[in-house]
């Protein structure tokens, strides 16, 4: 039977994933990280010859960018939901600060999909509405 995981080491845990996703991140998405991965590249087209093109040399390439790309995901993956999770926040606390808003939008990612459909077709026709509008008001702003 598995033992619960006592809170405190969970945010640790969490928290120094964390911090580790958010420093690979960083070193992995610069411009020094692409110049490495591209000389490492060149250097083992160049090593080909030397190795007789063998399925051990192709081998070697093919392991280590899977095994790269398999753990980059979940890094950036996990980076996305921290942005996304942030970009929510800010724009729940602009909702709520802006007078006449409808804070009832402050949690969309928590409707269905038909719902988000329905909402997205309301706001189409309010867009409809107010570009007619901008367009009679301009063009009786162009005849004064």
């Amino acid at each position: 039977m598995l033992t619960p995981v006592p809170q405190t080491r969970k945010r640790g845990l969490n928290e120094g994933f964390r911090h580790f996703s958010v420093s690979a991140a960083n070193v992995l998405g610069s411009s020094w990280m692409f110049i490495a991965n591209v000389l490492l590249i060149l250097i083992w087209l160049l090593s080909g010859p030397f190795f007789r093109y063998s399925d051990t040399w192709q081998l070697v390439v093919n392991t280590a960018t899977t095994v790269v790309t398999y753990l980059a995901v979940f890094l950036i993956q996990n980076t996305q939901n921290r942005d996304a999770k942030a970009i929510h926040l800010k724009l729940d606390e602009l909702i709520k600060g802006v007078e006449g808003a409808r804070t009832g939008l402050v949690k969309l990612e928590n409707l269905t999909d038909e719902e988000l459909d329905k909402l997205q077709k309301e706001f189409a026709k309010i867009r409809k509405s107010n570009g007619r509008l901008h367009m009679v008001e301009s063009a009786s702003s162009d005849q004064e």
